[in-house]
């Protein structure tokens, strides 16, 4: 419904308004049956309104634009003030005629004509009678026609039905201004002051938002109580469709409250935080969108970036989601995607940087110098995927440092020692409470490049556990066709990798996933000679230390020789760790001489290392004499390099039994049965007697039985100890060797070969017997690593005795 505002609700008749009234008064019940005993004229003007309809007795004001409807009402108001109101029926016909408007309209008077100052005629009617047109007349200059009153059906003053109609509509209408946010509240008393039944039909039907055609459709039901209940019908709709805007919008006002709540708190917030000095929310996605118009990143990453920050932007900042957000797109913003650093391929600088840094190495140097070269023939940054392998302390991880500098590159170094946790790769999705990227994202990060040199130290030391399998994770970053798209779980999106240099390291190749070590080039860093490692150590640990504990090259001189003594008296290594630590020990006794004023000799002697280091601890493992049958000594191969070791045998009274001691594995005592069932089977060849296997029991030591042992290369060890034992024949003297034995008789490769002659030149071992298909790795191996040393091949076991057992006896043989 839409009221007009009602200024005075005094009960004025009609008779008491006139053309200087300001107040248009209610019908009373005198006025009703004051016009129902008026007659109507037989013709009238007719006036047609474009976009209502005027009920009996209701007042209403029109504007009158158009000039036939002005001249009517002028005319109209200046003889009987009667005329005919009819409502068009399409409002957007500008000149009607009787086909364009509905038959039945309603008499009105004329109470008041306004002249407005836009040209319009603003007049105020009143609804008398209702009329049906009988035939237009004239419609020059305005429409005249002749009219029929049509009677009107009204219920007896104590129809029960009709009088709870009307309660009805009184109600609802209360109910409906009540509701309504558009309807003054003075229109209640308005509803509350109307007497005349019909009148409160006619008022509301009036007032109601209906189309023209509904409200015509009302003012032509003749029966007043029909039309009273056609009325309520309407006014029960419109109080439904009230009610349920009202509710929807008190959800929204509820919903605007919150949010105007929560502005007027972030605001305040803003305020305080630009007071304090801090960045407020809007500032600092300001500056993601400045850091983002900088970044070098192609237009997927861009559009995924904007869509991210939209997110946020739509975000309460006080919920928890926003922080996570945030974090998310710092690292987005913090990530160098395609920034790349110039490499420099001037492989002369690279080799000097290399030599530099790392003394011997050359086939290591080498091989980087060949990856250098083709990185810079193909110039397309697609990097090699290196593994270092070798012992420990052999430089492996600082090589890659002197790569990255060679390269002009920035150098990270992620360690994966004891990493068991698939997340540390790839990182957590970002929905999880302290989510992160995975380390491979943070280290580049750091790094601030996407191609820098990447060491994975101790890539063989990589565990598993119920959080998953890391070395399957490294399968896609360490996958030249995969890690173009490495996908972090964090990230959500896929990164490129393919620009970046990895270089992994490790000491054992045989807990390294096979399929991992398939995408890796192996390069093997073997240990170092002693001459090698006198040089190292004259040349980097010791003006390394002493630089690191504040001393000049002045204040201490170790020469080459002490340095050797040094080497072979205290270290059992292939790196040079330990001597490193013996090195500083040194260094530490002339600080701490320098700083208690107490005199030493600067330039180290023999006689001042034993006092500093101790007696010299680690000279067990040099070549013992020959004159005891079944001493032979053998090479190893172990993850801190090569060694030598002894195979003990003894006879002693029995029944032929054969006992293994010293730790041994499985492998190793299978090769001692082996090699005792081949002497038994050939004991004619080599003049042992068969009985004698049966009258003495055998015993095989190994000595330091605290360490573990294991492998096949002690089988050529142990056929020679057993045959001197049986023959009472004297080993060769400084002689060594390694192989695998069969039961045919043939000798098999080994591996190990370098570090298992390094180990033979630091027991000053003058011959090496090995297998012959072993001479191909000799050759490969640096002439320095073989100065002095005599090597035998041999494909079977009887050459193996030949060169290895002497005719001569030993002494206080035994008579078998």
């Amino acid at each position: 419904m839409a009221f007009s505002k009602i200024t005075n609700l005094d009960s004025l008749s009609l008779q008491d308004f006139d053309e200087n009234s300001e107040l248009i008064p209610l019908m009373t019940s005198e006025d009703e049956e004051e016009i129902k005993k008026e007659s109507l004229p037989e013709t009238l003007p007719i006036l047609s309104l474009r976009n209502t309809v005027l009920f009996p007795g209701v007042v209403i004001p029109i504007t009158a634009g158009r000039d036939k409807s002005i001249r009517l009402i002028n005319d109209a108001n200046k003889s009987g003030k009667i005329i005919g109101v009819v409502a068009q029926k399409d409002e957007s016909v500008e000149d009607p005629i009787a086909k364009d408007i509905f038959p039945t309209g309603t008499v009105a008077r004329i109470l008041k004509v306004l002249k407005m100052p836009d040209g319009n005629t603003t007049v105020i009617i009143q609804g008398k009678k209702r009329f049906q047109i009988s035939e237009v007349i004239t419609e020059e200059p305005y429409m005249n026609a002749t009219i029929n009153e049509v009677p009107e059906t009204t219920p007896e003053k104590t129809n029960d039905e009709f009088l709870a109609t009307i309660e009805a509509i009184k109600d609802l209408a209360l109910q409906i201004i009540k509701q309504s946010p558009n309807i003054p509240t003075e229109a209640s008393f308005a509803i509350k002051n109307i007497e005349s039944n019909s009148f409160m039909i006619n008022f509301v039907s009036s007032n109601m938002n209906l189309s023209v055609e509904e409200k015509q459709r009302l003012l032509e039901i003749n029966d007043l109580q029909e039309r009273a209940l056609e009325t309520l019908k309407f006014m029960n709709i419109e109080f439904q469709k009230l009610e349920l805007k009202n509710d929807i919008q008190s959800k929204v006002q509820s919903d605007l409250n919150q949010q105007q709540r929560e502005y007027f708190l972030h605001q305040q917030m803003k305020t305080i935080q630009e007071e304090l000095g801090g960045v407020s929310y809007e500032e600092e996605v300001e500056e993601m969108k400045v850091k983002a118009k900088s970044k070098k990143w192609n237009e997927r990453v861009a559009k995924h970036f904007d869509k991210e920050i939209a997110k946020m932007q739509r975000m309460n900042p006080q919920v928890a989601e926003y922080s996570v957000q945030r974090n998310y797109l710092d690292l987005f913003l913090e990530l160098p995607w395609e920034d790349y650093s110039d490499d420099i391929f001037d492989l002369k600088r690279a080799k000097k940087i290399l030599d530099r840094d790392h003394y011997g190495l050359d086939d290591v140097k080498r091989r980087i110098i060949e990856y250098l070269a083709v990185l810079k023939i193909r110039n397309d940054m697609k990097s090699p995927i290196l593994c270092l392998y070798g012992p420990p302390g052999v430089g492996k991880t600082s090589l890659g440092k002197s790569i990255a500098e060679a390269l002009g590159r920035e150098y990270v170094r992620m360690s994966l020692g004891g990493l068991r946790d698939e997340a540390e790769i790839r990182g957590h999705r970002k929905t999880y409470i302290g989510a992160m990227p995975g380390r491979i994202l943070q280290s580049l990060k750091k790094a601030g490049t996407s191609n820098p040199v990447f060491v994975l130290d101790e890539i063989d030391k990589l565990s598993n556990s119920h959080q998953g399998d890391p070395s399957s994770a490294m399968l896609e970053v360490l996958d030249p066709e995969q890690n173009s798209e490495f996908y972090d779980n964090f990230l959500e999106m896929g990164y490129d990798l393919s620009k970046v240099m990895f270089i992994a390291t490790s000491n054992s190749l045989s807990t390294i996933q096979p399929a991992l070590l398939d995408r890796m080039e192996i390069i093997n860093v073997t240990g170092y000679t002693i001459e090698e490692k006198v040089e190292i150590g004259k040349r980097h640990l010791l003006p390394k230390q002493l630089k690191e504990h504040g001393l000049t090259s002045k204040d201490l001189k170790i020469g080459k020789r002490q340095l050797e003594k040094i080497v072979e008296g205290y270290t059992r290594e292939s790196g040079v760790r330990g001597l490193e630590k013996q090195i500083a020990k040194m260094v530490r006794y002339a600080a701490k001489n320098i700083a208690m004023e107490d005199e030493y000799d600067v330039i180290i002697s023999n006689t001042d290392i034993i006092e500093v280091l101790g007696a010299p601890k680690l000279e067990r493992d040099k070549y013992e004499n020959n004159n005891v049958a079944g001493v032979v000594t053998g090479l190893a191969w172990t993850r801190v390099g090569g060694d030598i070791l002894f195979i003990e045998s003894i006879l002693s009274k029995g029944k032929g039994s054969m006992t293994i001691t010293g730790n041994l594995g499985k492998v190793m005592r299978e090769s001692a049965t082996i090699a005792m069932e081949y002497i038994k089977a050939n004991a004619d060849s080599f003049g042992i007697k068969p009985e004698v296997f049966n009258q003495y029991n055998v015993h095989i030591h190994v000595p330091e039985g605290a360490t573990p042992k294991d492998g096949p290369s002690a089988g050529v060890t142990m056929l020679t100890s057993l045959v001197s034992l049986f023959t009472q024949r004297k080993v060769k003297k400084s002689i060594a060797m390694t192989g695998e034995i069969t039961l045919r008789g043939k000798v098999l490769p080994v591996g190990g070969i370098k570090e298992k002659i390094l180990a033979a030149k630091r027991a000053k071992i003058k011959e090496i017997i090995l297998c012959k298909d072993n001479e191909k790795d000799i050759n490969e191996i640096k002439d320095d690593y073989l100065k002095g040393l005599k090597f035998h091949y041999v494909t079977d076991m009887s050459e193996l005795i030949d060169i290895a057992v002497t005719k001569q006896k030993v002494r206080k043989a035994k008579t078998l």
